[in-house]
């Protein structure tokens, strides 16, 4: 089963279209970064996680009561109500997870990063 999904990405040169679009994935994520509750855009392909901080400079962590209000309580409703499904997950430090379909280009990237911005300063507001 897995070697047949393998196979379909390899014949729908889906492995090559990532490879093609990831750079511009990374940059348009890594324009998130001048708001004050992202510390960093890590990942590789389609895969990526939004670290979040209440301290940019320092990268000092939410408190647990924070975490939960704006983790669980917003951030996880609120990306899922503008169109963006993600996790927001908060086991070690507060990151959101990205896993977009890998079949999108810079109109989806656009997107999620404009969700993203939206959602996030919002949620900066509830700090």
């Amino acid at each position: 089963m897995a070697l047949a999904n393998l196979d379909i990405f390899e014949r729908e040169g889906l492995n090559a279209h990532v490879a093609e679009q990831a750079p511009a994935f990374r940059a348009t994520l890594d324009k998130l970064t001048d708001l004050p509750m992202v510390g960093d855009v890590r990942g590789e392909g389609f895969f990526y996680g939004i670290e979040l901080v209440k301290d940019k400079t320092t990268k000092e962590s939410f408190s647990d009561e924070e975490a939960e209000r704006i983790l669980h309580g917003f951030l996880s409703t609120a990306l899922f109500d503008a169109g963006l499904y993600c996790r927001a997950d908060d086991r070690g430090d507060p990151v959101i997870q990205l896993a977009p379909p890998l079949i999108c280009g810079q109109t989806e990237f656009d997107e999620i990063e404009s969700i993203l911005r939206s959602v996030l300063t919002e949620a900066w507001t509830l700090l």
